[in-house]
């Protein structure tokens, strides 16, 4: 353990000397791993890096690329035609072929090496070293093989909007058609910090996601299978300020996502007025991501709101208070989803809701209650 611990340092180490992020220091500190998510500031690198170690996987003969993202929108248009221009301008292409590429060539969801002669005649491979795949299209992927894709790429799986329903067991499923039986297949998950509630984090059962430091790498292990994942809170790029950090200096914490790599949090209404018992008119309980929300129906000065706090200890009465969880509970008193329940309780909620007299204890409390209605 001691061994792995120094030569993770080494690797961070590394990182900080680098300019931009680089996927392979993730590779040495965990080459057993299956799965590598990586996080952080905006425009660091983290798909460059990727996309740049799918092409140099190719050209050695290890394989092909396979880049996913959420919708198929997200893989139509000018998507596949810009995806690499930035290894083409930046000559990785030429280079690592030797001066046998200079080029990539996007059609029909596949992406080829190509040649441009001076005068602009392109010759393209034969075979594609990257396929397109959207999670939303899964289905239609099934009658297909792809035995010689080697490393996966799902790009932005972190979101501030919608996922889809039960994505990641669609994402699996998505998974197992291009991996079939192999198992050398590397996956690779790149996001920025825009959120902290993620359905990946809960279903790969990466607990210790909220406690990760920026420049920290956390390798997970599942028992006696051979499962390894590889989590990395990148580090800022080591560049004191970019020169785009000028267009985001508000004073806006949401912001910090994209000049220094902190998780977005938006700005939530904190509680108006003061308040004693005899002015709650009731109380129930929000359990999520590990997260239990205290909510108090309060008979206010002018008006009445709900106060969400939070519930640092158990819930006292289990049997017999309100709570919404997305475990189903077979109780009278349990609920899961507070925007489709016909109860009063549910009803009156969105009312509070969609009149906007809802306030909360922190930005923190309001980021898990709009993480538990994105659910709902």
């Amino acid at each position: 353990m001691n061994g792995l611990h120094v030569m993770i340092g080494v690797v961070m180490e590394m990182i900080k000397m680098s300019k931009y992020y680089s996927i392979k220091n993730l590779i040495t500190a965990a080459p057993a791993a299956k799965y590598y998510l990586v996080y952080g500031e905006r425009s660091n690198g983290k798909t460059y890096s990727v996309l740049e170690y799918g092409i140099e996987r190719y050209l050695k003969g290890e394989g092909q690329l396979a880049v996913i993202r959420r919708w198929r929108d997200d893989i139509k248009g000018q998507f596949g035609s810009v995806l690499f221009d930035n290894h083409v301008g930046n000559h990785v292409v030429e280079d690592l072929s030797e001066g046998k590429y200079n080029t990539i060539v996007y059609s029909r969801g596949m992406w080829y090496l190509a040649l441009a002669d001076e005068s602009g005649k392109i010759t393209k491979d034969e075979t594609p070293f990257a396929y397109a795949f959207a999670i939303s299209s899964s289905e239609h992927y099934k009658s297909l093989s792809y035995p010689n894709i080697t490393t996966a790429l799902f790009d932005e799986f972190l979101t501030r909007g919608m996922y889809l329903p039960d994505e990641f067991v669609m994402f699996a499923n998505l998974i197992s058609t291009i991996v079939r039986d192999r198992d050398n297949l590397k996956i690779f998950l790149c996001g920025n910090t825009v959120n902290q509630y993620c359905p990946y984090f809960r279903e790969m059962g990466l607990t210790r996601i909220k406690a990760q430091k920026p420049g920290t790498i956390d390798i997970y292990k599942y028992g006696e299978t051979k499962l390894q994942i590889a989590v990395e809170y990148a580090a800022s790029s080591g560049r004191s300020s970019k020169k785009s950090d000028v267009y985001f200096a508000f004073d806006n914490p949401q912001l910090k996502m994209i000049t220094e790599g902190a998780w977005e949090m938006a700005i939530y209404p904190h509680l108006p007025e003061r308040y004693d018992n005899n002015q709650i008119i009731f109380e129930f309980f929000i359990i999520f991501d590990g997260d239990t929300l205290h909510c108090e129906m309060i008979e206010g000065k002018n008006q009445p709101f709900i106060y969400v706090h939070r519930k640092t200890t158990p819930i006292r009465d289990d049997r017999n208070d309100w709570v919404y969880s997305e475990q189903t509970i077979a109780r009278p008193n349990w609920r899961r989803n507070i925007m489709k329940e016909t109860d009063q309780v549910s009803q009156a909620f969105r009312t509070f809701y969609n009149n906007s007299w809802i306030f909360y204890q922190d930005n923190e409390i309001g980021e898990i209650m709009r993480n538990y209605i994105s659910t709902c």
